[in-house]
């Protein structure tokens, strides 16, 4: 077989699955329910965030906390202030690529 099957997690609960982590892209699922996210951090590579259901909530650098919406694609420079949340009722997932992959 010449592809690589990975299996994206079905759930409302929250999770956090680093589904493709090579030396090209790191490519992570997210659920969050109501008041969950992640903790601050700076983004250690270009990141890519697709909102596949919910509504994010996100404040970047010092700007104001912006919202988006299923169907949503933010392209996030690297080294930018990411406070990333889930502040609404309904179930909150996200898809996010880093390219390239971050060095550690």
């Amino acid at each position: 077989m010449v592809e690589e099957l990975f299996q994206l997690a079905q759930t409302d609960e929250k999770t956090i699955e680093k589904i493709v982590m090579d030396e090209n892209v790191h490519y992570i699922h997210m659920i969050f329910g109501k008041d969950e996210g992640l903790p601050e951090h700076f983004a250690n590579s270009n990141v890519y965030m697709t909102v596949l259901r919910g509504t994010l909530s996100i404040r970047l650098d010092d700007q104001d906390t912006h919202e988006y919406v299923s169907g949503s694609l933010l392209k996030i420079p690297h080294k930018t202030k990411m406070n990333v949340g889930n502040r609404h009722h309904d179930v909150l997932e996200l898809i996010v690529i880093k390219a390239p992959s971050p060095q550690v």
